[in-house]
């Protein structure tokens, strides 16, 4: 029997390969985002968010299931969400809150009860299955897509901004539904710009001047990567090797035409909130599944711990949260499952507080805590091993099994240039910090452990599909199609 509650409605609304950098309201020179600047003028902008995974599909699994990818299982972009493992959106649903998702899940089906009450336009994995080529990862494939992030650099319509508009208007229609609705409800709002192709649609491409661009983290010097699994990822993705000067520029005129795009879409959503007179008792969220390096350090879309990759903007506003905030203290994800219960005003269970989670609410309104630790790992496509981050305080420590690590001071470093276990290792300080920053890894996990187990199950899920072959052979693209185009596919493989 569900329970009365008497919350907030609560409205996430996610991006999908948004850099925390590419907002005017952290003081980006260029990109324009006036409606993110507005919404995190009038509440919380949280400084050092970060995403579970540096990758869709694992990171929407762990968002679902407020938990670490090691935890769950959903360990890369084959293995998706499939309702099995209890989400934050069942809770909800049995607590007596309607939980509604529009646009982008990426998880496993449909068919699967995935916690929503109803899921309008949702993207899942192709197949069922996702993108099993990932799958080979001591075998790894060649990546035969990669040409085309560069091809598809421009101005025009593609289906994904096709897409993020009919998720804007089915998004309008469902809050104008809502008008004078007294039962809290949650809605997930999952849109996929900025996410590749670079394709923006030309009265947001044209609002850049591509010589005015800012250059890649380290473009000058345009060095391959020095770091042996660095190296693996980047031979694997090798978009670097399609940008010229010229594309590189494009590049960056349409991901920040695409960012903009996305932040229209944003502001229409925000405006039927306003409309339909639940905006005052509405907890709204903003972010995105993770970043995109556009470059930076030589390394395009994510995959990698870089913050360009790893890092993702966070904003809250609306009943409990201050106005005009920035917090300091490290939040992820994950919090997001925390932060839909405290809202809404359902019950934890013994398994939700046993989650490593924390309500933004309650951190908003709690002095900084540097020294909450967040981490982030990275099981998928192109790694040969699994690789772990831990952040906290001025430090970031990166751990690869096999391989050395990485440390960098953020403070000092902030572009993550100087690889302080390697340039510092006579520094007592850094040496403390490397320290440190293993020991709080193995608070959460053992690596070695997690990495054995991660390649055990991958090739148990290699094998449940058929073979290496058949994995090669299963689905290959570059970015996931959208509703549409998976219907075409299907209708085309059924003929």
């Amino acid at each position: 029997m569900a329970q009365e509650v008497s919350g907030k409605n609560l409205l996430i609304i996610i991006s999908d390969e948004h850099r925390k950098d590419a907002m005017g309201c952290v003081g980006h020179p260029i990109v324009q985002t006036p409606n993110l600047d507005a919404l995190a003028a009038r509440g919380v902008i949280f400084e050092n968010a970060y995403t579970p995974s540096p990758m869709c599909v694992p990171t929407r699994a762990s968002i679902a299931c407020g938990d670490h990818v090691h935890k769950i299982g959903n360990w890369d972009s084959a293995t998706p969400y499939d309702g099995t493992k209890r989400s934050w959106m069942r809770q909800l649903r049995d607590g007596g809150v309607e939980v509604t998702s529009i646009g982008k899940l990426h998880f496993r089906s449909a068919e699967d009860d995935n916690g929503f009450t109803q899921e309008i336009l949702p993207m899942h994995v192709v197949g069922g299955v996702g993108w099993a080529p990932g799958l080979l990862r001591k075998k790894p494939p060649e990546f035969s897509s990669a040409s085309e992030l560069a091809e598809d650099v421009g101005a025009g319509s593609s289906s994904y901004t096709d897409y993020d508009l009919a998720i804007t208007e089915a998004t309008e229609s469902f809050l104008r539904k809502k008008a004078g609705s007294e039962k809290p409800w949650a809605a997930f709002v999952s849109l996929v710009s900025p996410h590749y192709p670079l394709t923006a649609p030309h009265v947001y491409y044209d609002m850049y001047d591509p010589s005015e661009m800012d250059l890649p983290i380290g473009y000058e010097e345009r060095e391959s990567p020095k770091h042996s699994e660095l190296k693996n990822i980047a031979n694997f993705f090798d978009y670097d090797k399609y940008f010229d000067e010229h594309k590189m520029r494009q590049a960056k005129v349409a991901y920040y035409g695409l960012t903009s795009f996305m932040d229209n879409c944003v502001g229409r959503v925000l405006a039927a909130l306003e409309e339909s007179g639940q905006a005052e008792n509405t907890v709204i969220v903003y972010v995105s599944d993770h970043g995109d390096m556009m470059g930076d350090q030589g390394f395009w879309t994510k995959q990698v711990m870089y913050d360009a990759s790893a890092g993702v903007p966070m904003i809250a506003a609306g009943p409990g949260f201050p106005v005009g905030r920035q917090v300091s203290t490290g939040t992820s994800l994950l919090d997001l499952a925390a932060t839909a219960l405290d809202v809404t005003g359902v019950s934890h269970d013994d398994k939700s507080e046993a989650l490593p989670g924390v309500s933004l609410q309650k951190i908003s309104l709690s002095d900084d805590n540097t020294d909450r630790t967040i981490f982030s790992e990275y099981h998928d496509g192109g790694s040969t091993t699994g690789t772990f981050m831990v952040r906290w305080q001025d430090w970031k420590f990166v751990y690869y099994v096999g391989h050395d690590p990485q440390l960098f001071n953020m403070r000092a470093d902030p572009n993550e240039l100087q690889n302080l276990a390697i340039e510092g290792v006579n520094d007592p300080v850094v040496r403390a910090a490397w320290k440190e920053g293993e020991r709080r890894l193995r608070e959460i996990c053992d690596p070695e452990a997690v990495n054995e187990t991660c390649f055990t199950d991958q090739k148990r899920r290699i094998e449940q599909l058929g073979g290496e072959e058949a994995c090669l052979n299963a689905y290959v693209f570059n970015h996931t199609p959208t509703p549409n185009e998976q219907e075409e596919m299907r209708e085309g493989s059924a003929l």
